[in-house]
């Protein structure tokens, strides 16, 4: 019975796993129609930061090695192909995140390798302490391609000498 649960919540997860990415990368790609702002460059990591109450289940515990490897490898590996890709450009007096051609490659690409990695790494760890792991390598991606987006745009507003819009 337990190997019957086990299987269907690798399952389950998996495609939670696929579901998420493929959502990520449909609002990646539409956002790019409309303008943005401040709030909605640094709301994801804060939103996102909500995850780490996970850590009070004991079951999703990791040594702090561990999550400091992942956040790293995040940081390092993953974001740096998001941040090289992330450009704003100016249109009507509005900043737009430019699309570019390769980024559907490039989160696809990072999709494969995360999804190859959950795979080993499960033979080492339960599932919520691998969930777990995984959360913090996708936090180590998106806090610094955001930190990096938000440079950028403050860097093309002052270069520009435009007013940041107001934000609801």
């Amino acid at each position: 019975m337990e190997a019957f649960f086990t299987l269907h919540l690798h399952t389950i997860a998996s495609i939670v796993f696929v579901l998420g990415a493929l959502s990520m990368i449909y609002i990646r790609i539409k956002a790019a129609a409309k303008p943005t702002n401040a709030k909605k460059i640094l709301i994801p990591p804060l939103g996102m930061s909500t995850g780490f109450f996970m850590f009070f289940y004991e079951p999703t515990h990791i040594s702090w090695t561990w999550a400091g490897i992942a956040f790293l490898c995040g940081a390092v590996f993953f974001s740096i192909p998001l941040i090289k890709t992330s450009k704003f450009e100016l249109r009507s007096g509005q900043v737009f995140l430019k699309r570019s051609p390769a980024l559907i490659f490039i989160l696809v690409g990072l999709l494969t390798i995360r999804f190859a990695l959950h795979s080993y790494i499960e033979e080492f760890l339960s599932i919520p302490q691998t969930g777990g792991l995984f959360f913090i390598l996708a936090f180590g991606m998106l806090l610094p391609w955001r930190i990096a987006m938000y440079l950028q745009y403050q860097k093309l507003l002052k270069d520009e000498k435009i007013e940041p819009l107001p934000t609801l």
